[in-house]
């Protein structure tokens, strides 16, 4: 029987880098806003994953006037973020049962697509498939440590990370009760320090986190082409 898929909307931060009065996850992309993009793309790969966003507490009115302005009509749990992003995924995972597939995503990668959601939910449901998969793409900048102590890493060896990344929901809610480590930058990391082998598949070049003006006039771009 296939799990149950939930999927997790982190957009708790206050977007200081975007400069301006509108926190980002809000900001128009395409005539909507970069949240409601995010989650729709999300469920046009999979209509039945139920839809968990979690926002700042003095977001949330804003939120929900987004909602009515642009006919928002998914159902939705809004869960108020943390302090980090840790303590917010930790509030969101609250609202997940064991024995699904939990799938976090940035709410503001809103140029994921469908077919990368799709690929990562089959090999999630897959008999024997892994409990933690993420989406990477190889590093093709030469890379340096500004400390000369340090030799410059192996770029070879070395991978971005992207979001969405999906988990055995039982799993990653092991995992998140581990006490909070600055060293915790992504939910991968979580669960690896947790014990749990961490997949990987490809990631998107265009699949790029909102988070200077830089970033949406690059996204609206991609957007018109």
């Amino acid at each position: 029987m296939a799990r149950a898929v939930y999927a997790v909307f982190v957009a708790g931060g206050s977007g200081t880098r975007m400069g301006g009065g509108t926190p980002k996850q809000f900001l128009d992309l395409g005539g909507i806003p970069i949240l409601q993009r995010s989650v729709e793309i999300f469920l046009a790969a999979e209509p039945s994953a139920r839809v968990i966003i979690v926002l700042p507490e003095s977001g949330v009115d804003t939120w929900k006037g987004l909602c009515l302005k642009h006919a928002v009509s998914f159902p939705q749990t809004i869960v108020h973020g943390g302090l980090t992003r840790f303590h917010s995924v930790r509030n969101a995972l609250a609202k997940v049962p064991d024995g699904a597939i939990v799938s976090i995503h940035d709410g503001v990668r809103p140029l994921v697509t469908p077919a990368l959601v799709r690929s990562m939910i089959d090999r999630m449901q897959a008999p024997g498939g892994p409990k933690a998969l993420i989406p990477v793409l190889p590093v093709t900048d030469t890379l340096r440590s500004v400390n000369p102590s340090i030799p410059a890493p192996d770029r070879s060896a070395l991978v971005a990370v992207q979001t969405p990344q999906m988990f055995l929901s039982e799993a990653l809610k092991q995992a998140y009760r581990l006490p909070y480590d600055t060293s915790f930058t992504d939910d991968a990391s979580v669960a690896e320090r947790a014990g749990f082998s961490i997949d990987t598949i490809p990631g998107e070049r265009f699949n790029i986190k909102i988070t200077t003006p830089d970033d949406l006039r690059l996204a609206r771009l991609l957007l018109q082409a």
